[in-house]
């Protein structure tokens, strides 16, 4: 069971290690790890059973850091920043390449914020990387807003959370994005609205999904690359096509050429392919060839989250 404690020390070691431990915030406490760490970041999801890759928020402790994982802060983000950073708003930006998209969901967008929790300040002070902090609850549950509401929930696979005390304000952080340079509210949260337009005027908002940032639903576009891709059925294979590409779990077609065709894992590990997905899509994309055919994962693990872009990224 996880070790419940104070000592910023500790959950700095842990954190140096590639594992994940619990944070507190002003909102609701975080399962946090080396958001630079592919592996950490991979364990985040499977400590949390997310269904899908949805973008987690990546927390720093000063505004002066953002140049290292964005490459730009248009106005209106400056400003909320300065009036509302440390708090409980997260804002989307233009992400640079030390972000992996495992982070992002493959989106071209990294959701930053400060927190303001004096612990996880400190916390965040004495690393050398920013952290990837999702709440920290199985996915679909009610928000921790305690540490022992994580030890818990996760307690068995978290071997130390830090214990801020109850979470101040106990919902989550309010999201805000420029897409072509229009402010658009994704999550209403901790940050109310009127306070956000009094800085930077009215903004628009986007709440059909009210849980994750730039969520699967609203942006399935972004998960598709530009050539058409088709899911096949469990077990099909495609007809043989010179110009046609694969992604595959573990074995190449019959029928396309190799050198068109990716594969996730050839020793059928679902994480390995979990890490895979994106870059492999992407290499797929740039290549001389008219349509992409991929082969479903196994239901069970990160498959189901990776049959989900899958299924997003596919022709309807």
């Amino acid at each position: 069971m996880a070790q419940l404690g104070t000592d910023k020390e500790i959950a700095k070691a842990f954190l140096e290690a590639g594992n994940v431990v619990g944070i507190p915030t002003e909102t609701v406490y975080g399962l946090a790890g080396n958001a630079l760490n592919p592996d950490a970041v991979l364990t985040i999801f499977r400590v949390k059973n997310r269904p899908a890759f949805d973008p987690l928020i990546v927390h720093t402790d000063s505004f002066d850091k953002l140049n290292q994982f964005v490459t730009d802060v248009p106005d209106q983000a400056r400003q909320l920043a300065e009036a509302f950073w440390p708090g409980p708003l997260t804002l989307l930006l233009p992400k640079r390449a030390l972000i992996p998209d495992l982070v992002t969901a493959g989106l071209s967008t990294v959701a930053v914020r400060i927190p303001n929790h004096p612990l996880t300040l400190d916390l965040l002070r004495s690393l050398d990387f920013p952290l990837a902090a999702p709440s920290a609850n199985p996915f679909g549950y009610i928000s921790p807003t305690t540490a022992q509401h994580v030890a818990d929930q996760l307690g068995d696979q978290v071997p130390y959370i830090l214990d801020g005390g109850p979470a101040g304000i106990g919902i989550e952080s309010t999201i805000i994005g420029f897409e072509n340079k229009v402010a658009t509210v994704f999550r209403l949260g901790g940050m109310a609205l009127d306070q956000i337009e009094r800085i930077i005027g009215p903004v628009s908002v986007q709440t059909h999904s009210t849980s994750n940032p730039k969520a699967p639903g609203m942006l399935s576009s972004h998960y598709a690359p530009r050539k058409p891709l088709i899911l096949l059925p469990l077990g099909a294979s495609p007809q043989p096509n010179e110009r046609a590409g694969a992604l595959v779990f573990r074995e190449p077609f019959g029928g396309i050429d190799g050198k068109h065709q990716r594969t996730l894992s050839p020793t059928g590990d679902l994480n390995e392919a979990a890490k895979n997905l994106f870059a492999h899509l992407r290499a797929l994309d740039a290549l001389p060839i008219d349509i992409i055919y991929a082969e479903p994962l196994p239901n069970e693990g990160l498959g189901w989250a990776m049959n989900d872009r899958l299924r997003r990224a596919s022709v309807q």
